[in-house]
């Protein structure tokens, strides 16, 4: 499926935006990602993280770094932010957003994780605190639009068949 939309980023820009879906990152072939977002889930909980110096709640994710695939991107990034571990993870689609001088890719994935321990603190700094919600109270959180709503639900039916795959610990 492909969705044509806008967001207004924070510089007050309105970009166009054209997701789709993918089936893996194969699907993906040569296209130059340079950031992820996860859309996690412990158990029936959703995680989502606050970047407390930006004031926004949003899934995990950020940049990926030279020499680094999307997956590997979306597990540091998952690991760095909410000190969670992944234990499976697939691509459900990608967004392009066009800014003015250049075309930013994004992924989209769904992972299901466990934490290592309690979340201290990220790395970077960004994220200040993580929640774990119910995943149909996402808008009080965030809320990315005709988009975010189609990769929510896409999101909660590859977890319903991935959570028949995994044995949680604990």
């Amino acid at each position: 499926m492909e969705i044509k939309s806008t967001l207004t980023n924070r510089s007050g820009q309105v970009l166009d935006v054209v997701y789709r879906d993918i089936e893996s990152e194969r699907d993906l072939g040569d296209k130059k990602i340079s950031g992820v977002h996860a859309y996690c889930f412990y158990k029936d909980k959703m995680v989502v993280v606050y970047a407390g110096s930006k004031g926004y709640w949003t899934p995990a994710g950020g940049g990926v770094e030279e020499g680094e695939s999307a997956r590997d991107a979306a597990r540091r990034e998952v690991k760095e932010e909410t000190n969670m571990r992944v234990l499976k993870q697939r691509f459900i689609g990608y967004q392009d957003i066009f800014e003015p001088e250049r075309i930013v890719s994004q992924t989209r994935s769904v992972c299901l994780v466990e934490p290592y321990g309690p979340f201290v603190s990220d790395p970077d700094g960004d994220i200040t605190k993580i929640e774990l919600i119910d995943p149909k109270d996402y808008k009080q959180y965030f809320d990315w639009g005709i988009v975010g709503d189609h990769i929510m639900q896409r999101a909660l039916q590859i977890k319903a068949i991935m959570d028949s795959e995994v044995a949680y610990v604990s």
